[in-house]
């Protein structure tokens, strides 16, 4: 079985103007981000591909946990991407994941290494992170902590 996805995209204008894009119920302005010279009006391609690597990873931890059985108080997550420019060369260089896990108290020290074991696999399982390999680094640092 194979899902499409659509997107139209509506550009007016040259480098340096603001286009819109919509896709299911994402629908938002897109420019050049200021860092990269541009008006930095809605989103960016930069922040759109760090937004499906972060969102596919969360979604895919959170659904690896719940297969395993393992109750959390709290799944929150922090995730950078790092745009190398060299020589007026954009190379989407490396996209770091920082997810924080919060466990309930009575959670056993056997759950809590089942945890992190899930945290390190959902990067690999992750359709989008799959997608990247060869092209862009994605690394983790997971944060797991047991509820006071």
């Amino acid at each position: 079985m194979k899902h499409h996805f659509h997107l139209t995209a509506d550009w007016p204008g040259n480098r340096n103007d603001i286009g819109d894009i919509e896709t299911g119920d994402l629908k938002t302005k897109i420019s050049i981000p200021e860092a990269m010279d541009g008006p930095g009006v809605g989103t960016n391609p930069d922040e759109m591909l760090l937004g499906a690597a972060a969102t596919c990873y969360i979604i895919t931890l959170a659904a690896m946990l719940e297969r395993s059985n393992i109750k959390k108080v709290s799944l929150t997550m922090e995730s950078e991407g790092i745009v190398d420019v060299t020589n007026g060369v954009f190379t989407y260089d490396q996209i770091i994941h920082r997810p924080t896990l919060i466990l309930p108290a009575d959670t056993t020290e056997a759950m809590v290494k089942m945890a992190r074991r899930l945290a390190e696999k959902a990067e690999g399982s992750c359709m989008i992170t799959r997608a990247l390999a060869g092209n862009v680094k994605v690394s983790l640092e997971a944060m797991i902590e047991v509820e006071k």
